[in-house]
Order: structure tokens, then sequence, then C-alpha cells
């Protein structure tokens, strides 16, 4: 679907803009809105027909936004939007692997058969989704996969906190998994692990490290790809 495509008025209300700078400026107010938001991917052929240009001017805007930081370009993947607000995307990612962690093995003892099978069905179509992978739909999925998990939390506030991060993450990006798919193959792996130990009544304290780890690690692989100069590791509990 065309993304508010330029009307010939908002052409003829700067004509010593150069196509490239209008492509810019036009790219540049959508970042700012969020109408593109973190993770996504910035075709170019479809960014020239809703400005109704070559796709030449539109590639030096976008040149010009990876400049500014507002862009990225990964191999394969193509320019995206870059993510927002680092620092606090860590910090949100930490505070949930440990918040989630425990409302899930707070939740644990209360989830009937039928949670669990519901968790199991979400899973099942987040891996039928790998073969057409989007990543918005897919953080989607992961975020009803979870909330079955931990919203039979013994602890109400906890289940609070948690769900204040989860709205907190939808700001800052779209999906972390549009910077590292390969990512997505293992947590559906470790999905299925989680509700294995639940199933089988495992010890609260198992139940929480492997979900903690689970959180921690979508940490690592984004720490991985976007800062290979730093180590981050939270404690494995």
């Amino acid at each position: 679907m065309a993304q508010d495509a330029v009307k010939p008025a908002e052409m003829k209300a700067a004509p010593t803009q150069s196509k490239s700078q209008v492509a810019y400026h036009w790219i540049k107010e959508r970042i700012a809105r969020q109408t593109f938001t973190p993770g996504y991917r910035l075709v170019l052929s479809s960014l020239a027909k809703d400005l109704d240009m070559s796709v030449v001017p539109v590639r030096e805007a976008i040149r010009q936004l990876e400049a500014e930081g507002l862009v990225t370009f990964e191999k394969n993947i193509g320019a995206q939007v870059s993510m927002v607000d680092d620092s606090q995307y860590r910090h949100s990612m930490q505070a949930l692997s440990i918040l989630e962690g425990a409302a899930t093995a707070l939740a644990a003892r209360r989830l009937t058969e039928d949670d669990l099978r519901h968790a199991r069905s979400v899973n099942e179509r987040m891996i039928e989704s790998l073969d057409h992978f989007d990543p918005s739909l897919f953080t989607a999925l992961n975020q009803e996969f979870h909330a079955v998990l931990f919203a039979k939390c013994v602890n109400p506030r906890m289940v609070t906190l948690v769900e204040a991060e989860w709205a907190r993450l939808g700001h800052l990006r779209s999906s972390t998994f549009s910077f590292v798919p390969g990512r997505a193959q293992e947590s559906v792996r470790e999905h299925e692990n989680i509700v294995r130990l639940i199933e089988i009544g495992a010890p609260l304290g198992e139940i929480e490290k492997v979900a903690r780890r689970h959180r921690a690690a979508t940490l690592d692989a984004y720490m991985v790809h976007e800062h290979p100069d730093e180590t981050l590791g939270l404690p494995a509990y």
C-alpha cells in the first residue's frame, strides 16, 4: 500500500529543492512520525513510486539519511530505518528478561493444558511464518506466545510491569528480528523447551532461568550484530 504519496502541490511548494532533497525530507519526516518505524525496510522502487520519481534521487536521499545514522544498509536486506534510542532498548530488554522470567515461573503451576496447547499453536504459526519471514508479524506472535505463559502469574504487579516493558519496546522498535532474522529460528526452538519444562512440572527456578536466558539471548544477538565491539553478558542464573 502506498505510503502518503507526494501530492503535486507539495512538489511545487519547494521549487528550489532537487528531487533527492524532496525524497530526503519526505522519508525523514516519516521516520520522525514513526510512519516508518525502526527496522522498516526502505525499498527503493516502492519509495520512488510513492514519490513519483526515479530510484536515483531516492538512492541519494537514502545515502544522506544513512550518513546521519537514521538509516542502515545491510547486505541481503537492503536499507532500513535504524534502531531508535539504542540504550533504552537495552535497558528494557534487560529488565524484561528478569521480570518476564520471574513472571513465567510464577505462572507455571497455574497454566492448564489448554494454555499450553494455545502457546504451542502460536509457536507453530511462528515456525510456519519463517518461510516468508515478516518481522512485524513474528514479533506480534512472539508477544502473544509469551503473554500466554506469564498472564496467570500469581503476582499481578509483576504482570503489569512486564506488560509495561513490552509496551515500551513497541515504541523503541518494530522488531528486533528485522535486525537479526537468524535469531527467529533459535527463538521458536527455545519456546518449545520452555513449554516442555512447564508441562513436566520442572522446578520453578529452572523455568525462570530458561525463560530469562531466552529473552537475554535476543538482546545478546542484537548486541553482537549492532555492537560487535562491545561485550554484554547478562548473568546466566
